[in-house]
């Protein structure tokens, strides 16, 4: 990082060939500590000059690394994971110090980051082409699986590290060479993974960090030299560059947003629902694509749930993530400031807050972004409390007379991310998992992210583009397949036809 005249405060720099490289743009956005309020440092914006010299040190790198062999990427891998894995806990203070998450939850997301990395120190066996001997006299067919060369990846403010991690350890054992553009809400994450790339002996040029806003996103996205666009984010987001990356050539994986339901069937143990509601409605402020949002409370659950979800809240500590707290703040005054906006709304739309988070106490600085765990019950399913996604620590309850009741209300929704079933009905489990419309199920499980070497990836208004993140799907993403027909002649079968081949 290095100093600005105007404001004092230290700006993020973007990362270009293996080293920081001072923006010339003249524009910068704030950075805040989300506990404490105050504006800690600027991150630089790009020009479309500077776009071009991320896209131009990955081309020119592409040549080599796609040519390293597969020995040695391998091991450059192994080496990166080994450095995150000692180093971890510098990534999670970053993480809590410009996102808010609680220390722990920064951990956690670090953890399930690394489970890509693992995936992709295996990647040898997952890049293997096929072959085929003999498929007519003399001829056989096989398979390469080859990079696609300079790929964008643009990641969401909620998991600065994870996102990323989703993506580009998959691209880079694929040889590829990266241009990542973070969130400028929370910078300073990928900036840190870059320098371990280079100790961990990635050569220069092969993953580059590039800051900014919507210049530095329509400059990966029409930049004829980027053939591939990863992305997750909003949904007006996700569909924007999915239609206009795709539009320029590329390839595209862009996951939106969510609106996750968790459907209690009369059977489920309330209990443990009450505790999976309270870990994925609030965990991470709810700032969360696969935070359960809405409970579909089957009759005659309801009020006794939201009793037990309500007696869990009251021991909640909310404060500063350095602190030991359960939840911290939300990442911006203005996401706050939006996310309490709809527990207005839900007053105005007719239904009942149990819990509000507004003004609550807090074991931090007084100007941090605080909004408290929310519940809120009788959601009208036309409210945009219900039909929008909030992305916060606001929990809504929905009370459905019937499991069918339940299930077409989930799959009338626009989203289709993730979703859970909370029931000790083996048969109602496995009648759920098969009728809803949704990419990922949780059984008695919260929230169902996929471990790594299964795919992330939802239906509808989740997700546009066919390939979903990471598993055997990352790697189909990130690799395309020739097909080689080869034919080694024996010489004694010269001689000229010109007649279409007929074998």
């Amino acid at each position: 990082m290095t100093d600005t005249l105007d404001t004092g405060l230290a700006v993020v720099t973007h990362w270009i060939s293996g080293a920081e490289s001072p923006s010339t743009s003249g524009r910068t956005s704030p950075v805040y500590d989300p506990a404490l309020g105050v504006e800690t440092k600027r991150v630089a914006l790009a020009s479309t000059e500077e776009v071009d010299a991320a896209v131009a040190s990955a081309k020119a790198a592409f040549p080599a690394w796609r040519d390293t062999s597969i020995a040695k990427r391998q091991q450059v891998i192994f080496a990166f994971r080994e450095l995150l894995n000692a180093r971890r806990g510098e990534l999670a203070e970053i993480l809590t110090s410009e996102h808010g998450k609680v220390l722990s939850d920064a951990m956690g997301e670090i953890t399930r980051g690394l489970e890509v990395v693992e995936l992709a120190t295996g990647f040898p066996h997952l890049i293997k082409g096929e072959y085929s001997e003999n498929v007519s006299t003399g001829v056989d067919v096989y398979s390469l699986k080859q990079p696609l060369g300079v790929v964008g990846i643009i990641s969401p403010f909620n998991f600065p590290a994870m996102v990323p991690m989703w993506f580009f350890p998959i691209a880079i054992a694929a040889g590829n060479t990266v241009v990542v553009k973070p969130s400028e809400k929370d910078p300073s994450a990928v900036n840190w993974m870059a320098a371990l790339w280079k100790e961990a002996g990635l050569p220069d040029g092969v993953f580059n960090v590039l800051h900014g806003d919507k210049v530095a996103v329509d400059g990966l996205i029409e930049h004829p030299d980027v053939k591939s666009i990863s992305f997750v984010g909003s949904t007006p987001i996700a569909k924007y560059i999915y239609e206009n990356a795709a539009k320029n050539g590329k390839r595209v994986q862009a996951l939106g947003g969510a609106k996750n339901h968790m459907l209690v069937l009369p059977d489920a143990d309330l209990d443990l629902t009450a505790d999976a509601a309270v870990n994925a409605g609030f965990g991470s402020a709810g700032e969360r694509c696969m935070a359960i949002s809405v409970i579909v409370a089957v009759e005659p659950v309801a009020d006794a749930l939201i009793e037990k979800i309500t007696q869990r809240m009251a021991t909640l500590k909310v404060g500063d993530g350095r602190r030991s707290c359960d939840m911290g703040p939300l990442v911006t005054r203005e996401h706050r400031d939006k996310v309490a906006g709809y527990i207005d709304v839900a007053v105005e739309d007719g239904a009942t807050v149990v819990v509000d988070g507004r003004g609550i106490e807090v074991d931090g600085a007084a100007d941090g972004f605080w909004l408290g765990p929310t519940l809120i019950d009788q959601v009208p399913t036309t409210s945009r409390v219900y039909t929008e996604e909030i992305f916060g620590p606001v929990l809504s309850v929905v009370r459905v007379a019937s499991y069918e009741d339940g299930l077409e209300l989930i799959n009338n929704g626009a989203f289709g991310n993730g979703t859970a079933i909370f029931t000790n009905d083996g048969g109602a489990a496995r009648r759920f998992q098969n009728e809803v419309e949704v990419g990922m199920v949780g059984v008695n499980v919260p929230i169902p992210v996929p471990v790594a070497y299964y795919s992330f990836g939802g239906f509808k208004d989740s997700i546009f583009g066919d390939t979903k993140a990471y598993g055997e799907a990352g790697f189909r993403f990130f690799t395309r397949e020739k097909a080689i027909t080869s034919r080694w002649l024996d010489p004694s079968h010269g001689g000229i036809n010109l007649g279409f081949p007929q074998n």
